[in-house]
């Protein structure tokens, strides 16, 4: 566990995302869609603050108009994989039958053994070029890790003395399932998608490096860095730049979500048994309420005929 205290955390964190966010979200906004390729190849200065790329385009314009599929794919696909497998993992976590645990888990576990980089060609053959078809398969990627990460997470909240007493005072599946069992695990699971982002980002840019993702012609900020790699030290921006962008993502993401978990456990042990204490012991005591009253009412019921006969 880092030694940075969680709100210095939450604002670095928020610090580095400002830019590639800003720029995914405000470049295409003040930029247009079609980019001028007038300039010199690898063109330091001449009107172009940090140079042009191989086909004269400018490196800054780029960075602007690349960020939305860059971030875009990469945020998508983290999601999906997270609702998925999420909802996967928690309901076999809750399920109380191995059958139904084998059903929701082994078809997920299929996926494990596919190497990404076949995934993402057979992808980029079928689909080329098309972001949601590399989100769709990012994300089914990732399933299989989330799923299997947040049911062990979920198991012992899903068969502790909480989800117990919540089953004996009739509350519903689904209450369980996400009102005790998700809020416990969703430390983890932010947690796991801060750390999961790096992982897709660096998948996409992987793709489009090979030429299997997005158009070789696309700002995508993964693109412009696969297509000026050789020129690096001829015009370092046209690297520099898109590159920087993806590393403030990728440790700003982390940094917020390592930021934003809950300090029950740093606070020390004894303050969270208190708390886990007194949710068990108001659950039990809600749950024998509700038994004794139950037990009443029939007594009643049975001895009524008896009097009325009298």
């Amino acid at each position: 566990m880092s030694t940075v205290r969680p709100t210095r955390r939450r604002v670095t964190g928020a610090l580095l995302l400002v830019p590639p966010v800003a720029a995914a979200v405000v470049g295409p906004l003040v930029t247009d869609a079609r980019i001028p390729s007038d300039g010199m190849p690898y063109a330091l200065g001449d009107g172009h603050p940090l140079g042009t790329d191989a086909l004269g385009r400018d490196v800054l314009t780029l960075v602007l108009r690349g960020g939305a599929s860059a971030l875009g794919v990469a945020c998508a696909a983290v999601a999906l994989a997270v609702a998925v497998g999420g909802l996967l993992g928690l309901a076999a976590a809750a399920s109380r039958s191995r059958w139904l645990d084998d059903l929701l888990m082994r078809p997920v576990e299929l996926l494990l053994p596919l190497p990404s980089l076949l995934v993402i060609s057979v992808v980029g053959v079928g689909w080329r070029g098309h972001p949601v078809a590399v989100a769709l398969a990012v994300a089914a990627l990732n399933v299989p890790a989330v799923a299997r990460l947040l049911r062990a997470a979920a198991l012992d909240a899903a068969g502790g003395p909480v989800a117990e007493a919540m089953r004996l005072q009739g509350e519903s599946w689904a209450r369980v399932l996400f009102g005790h069992v998700g809020r416990a695990v969703l430390p983890v699971a932010a947690a796991d998608a801060g750390t999961r982002v790096g992982g897709a980002v660096f998948t996409v840019a992987a793709a489009n490096f090979l030429g299997l993702g997005l158009d070789p012609t696309s700002p995508d900020w993964g693109v412009v860095i696969a297509a000026s790699r050789e020129a690096l030290f001829v015009q370092p921006w046209a690297v520099l730049a898109p590159t920087l962008m993806l590393v403030m993502f990728t440790v700003g993401a982390n940094l917020l979500a390592d930021g934003l978990l809950p300090d029950t456990g740093r606070q020390g042990g004894r303050t969270g048994k208190k708390l886990r204490t007194r949710k068990v012991t108001e659950a039990k005591a809600k749950a024998k309420a509700k038994a004794e009253a139950k037990a009443e009412t029939e007594t009643a019921t049975e001895t009524e005929p008896a009097t009325w006969n009298r």
